[in-house]
Parts: C-alpha cells; sequence; structure tokens
C-alpha cells in the first residue's frame, strides 16, 4: 500500500509538468489541450479570492445574484485568460496575445467591478478585522487619493496611458522574453481597467453616468484608432512573432491584422453596450430626478 501512495504522490507531482510540457519550445497546435499553465503567483491568487469570496457571500446580508454571477463569471474569465492554453498561445501569436488582453480589460474587469467584491471579501474576516479596515479606508491618506484616482478624466488616462505605452513595439516584445514584463503589463491592463470601470459606474453615482457615456466613446475611438493601425500598417511592429506563427497557418503580418481586428471591431463594441448602458441608465436617473422635483417644492 506504501509503494502505490508514493506512486500515487510522485505521479501527481509530475502533473503540472506534464501539463506544461515542451517549455521553453514555441507553443506548436498539437500541444495546445496540454499547455495549461499553473503559475503559483496566478492560481494561489486566483483560489484565495475564491475561498474569500465563498465564505464572504455566505455571511454577507443582501447580496444579490446578479452580483454572484457578475463575480464568478469574471473570476472564470481570469481564469481563462492566465491559465488556460491561451496564455502560452500569446506568446506564440500576436492575436491570441489581443484577445488574453481584450478578456481581461473588457470581461473580466467590468464584471468584477460590477459584482463589487471587497466588501464581500472583507465579510470573510472577523468584525475586528473588518472595522479596522473600514476606518482606515475613510481616513484622509487613503481616501483623498483615491476619490482623485477615481476622477473618470484621471481614470480616462491612466487606462489609455496603460494601453498606448504597453503597445509599443519595444515594450510589447519585452513581456515575451521576461515574465515580470508580462506580469506587469498584465497588472496595469487590468488594474487600469478596474479603475476605469468602477470611476464609471460607481465613484460619483448615478448623475455621472452621462459624462461617463463620453469616457467610454471616446476610449472606443482610441483604442479603435490603434486597432486600425495594426490591422492597415504593411510594416510588421512585433518581429518577435516572425518565427512563430507559421506553425498555425498565419504569417507574421496576418496574425498581427488578426489582432488588430480583434481590438477594433468586438472591442468596440463591447465599449458601445457598456456606453448604450450607462446612457440608459442616465435617462433613468433623470426622469426620476424630474419625478421628484415637484415634491420639493
Amino acid at each position: 500500500m506504501s509503494v502505490r501512495v508514493t506512486r500515487l504522490f510522485a505521479i501527481t507531482g509530475l502533473l503540472p509538468a506534464l501539463l506544461t510540457a515542451h517549455t521553453g519550445e514555441p507553443l506548436h497546435p498539437d500541444d495546445l489541450a496540454t499547455a495549461w499553465e499553473f503559475d503559483p503567483g496566478v492560481v494561489i491568487p486566483l483560489v484565495v479570492s475564491a475561498v474569500m469570496y465563498l465564505v464572504g457571500s455566505r455571511r454577507q446580508f443582501g447580496l444579490g445574484r446578479l452580483q454572484q454571477l457578475c463575480f464568478w463569471s469574471g473570476w472564470l474569465s481570469l481564469a481563462v485568460a492566465l491559465v488556460s492554453p491561451l496564455h502560452p498561445m500569446g506568446e506564440v501569436l500576436f492575436s491570441a496575445h489581443m484577445v488574453q488582453h481584450e478578456i481581461l480589460m473588457l470581461i473580466s474587469a467590468p464584471l468584477l467591478v460590477i459584482s463589487r467584491p471587497l466588501v464581500t471579501f472583507l465579510w470573510a474576516f472577523p468584525f475586528e478585522w473588518r472595522r479596522v479596515v473600514g476606518r482606515w479606508s475613510k481616513s484622509g491618506p487613503i481616501r483623498r487619493p483615491w476619490l482623485w484616482l477615481t476622477t473618470p478624466l484621471v481614470a480616462w488616462w491612466v487606462h489609455a496611458i496603460a494601453i498606448w505605452v504597453w503597445h509599443a513595439p519595444a515594450l510589447f516584445q519585452a513581456t515575451i522574453n521576461s515574465d515580470l514584463i508580462h506580469t506587469l503589463q498584465h497588472l496595469s491592463f487590468f488594474l487600469s481597467a478596474m479603475l476605469f470601470w468602477w470611476s464609471l459606474f460607481y465613484a460619483h453615482g448615478r448623475r455621472a453616468y452621462g459624462s461617463g457615456v463620453l469616457y467610454v466613446f471616446t476610449t472606443a475611438i482610441h483604442t479603435g484608432i490603434l486597432g486600425a493601425l495594426l490591422t492597415f500598417t504593411p510594416r510588421l511592429w512585433y518581429p518577435i512573432y516572425s518565427k512563430t506563427t507559421q506553425a498555425w497557418g498565419l504569417t507574421p503580418l496576418q496574425d498581427q491584422q488578426v489582432g488588430g481586428l480583434i481590438m477594433w471591431v468586438p472591442a468596440s463594441l463591447v465599449y458601445l453596450a457598456a456606453g448604450l448602458a450607462l446612457f440608459a441608465a442616465w435617462m433613468k436617473e433623470s426622469d426620476t430626478l424630474l419625478e421628484r422635483a415637484p415634491d420639493a417644492k
């Protein structure tokens, strides 16, 4: 029995290595099914956040089903972007890399913002800890910078700069050769997107939804311009993909054009949907204020 147990533990220990076979070599389509990446720096935060949300959701009062659905959908999209074979695909296909980034910024970030998970996370801790964190978050040195950072114009600029700077050829190609730089890129995209969507949805209430439509629209414009440039340029911006796309049936320039189209068309549709939702909420809030106006006289 002890021999069997030893073998079982040995196989379990080797499983991550088997699932990430051919490490150091460009991903080939034949290896796609086994190309899951279980980086502890990604898996541990995902697991911890899931456990904290499960515990907190059982204790928190008034947590709606929509919020829970948004959290788990956002959490799952993060896992798809960072753990599934899509991640190693991004190292051999620019278009896959673009899909990964759009998931982080346009699916994971807004869904998690809508779910408002920080409150639920706090409910996973003892009451005394929650009270200490609550006092700390309301203190001047924390609250004032946060209010400034979540101003829609500031959040808009932070997110826009992150998008354009990281698509500079030198920086983008550096992410393929350095795990640290790759992590910084993903954090920049994801956190700046969280900040952007939070500033539109919650930071200044429903009365700010009207201006939020403008910020969503202008974001769609400048990201669409970047996507169009990637689509129509005759020059290869990222030569690091020049030797890795052929196995996937694409030339490097075609791969870049597909990535540009993904950033241009599907992403613009997401921004359009978000803008329409904000506009509808703004109109509803305006109607509510008009209805209350006679009562206030």
